[in-house]
């Protein structure tokens, strides 16, 4: 993917809550995705965050894989 990176000031990150609800997934699948490498996080003290860019690109390709 050569997409340009967005500054740090403009990423919005998400909990892993949220990522669970718009992928419509648990909490724990995510954090296996976060643990397998299949979605970047960042750790923020106890929790993870995940790049909003990344939950949509994660998921725009496993919709073309699945088409």
């Amino acid at each position: 993917m050569n997409r340009s990176k967005a500054p740090l000031e403009e990423v919005r990150f998400l909990t892993v809550a949220e990522v669970a609800t718009i992928m419509r997934v648990s909490k724990m699948t995510v954090y296996r995705m976060v643990h397998s490498g299949a979605l970047p996080a960042i750790r923020v003290g106890r929790s993870y965050r995940v790049p909003e860019r990344a939950v949509h690109d994660y998921l725009r390709e496993a919709f073309v894989e699945a088409g």
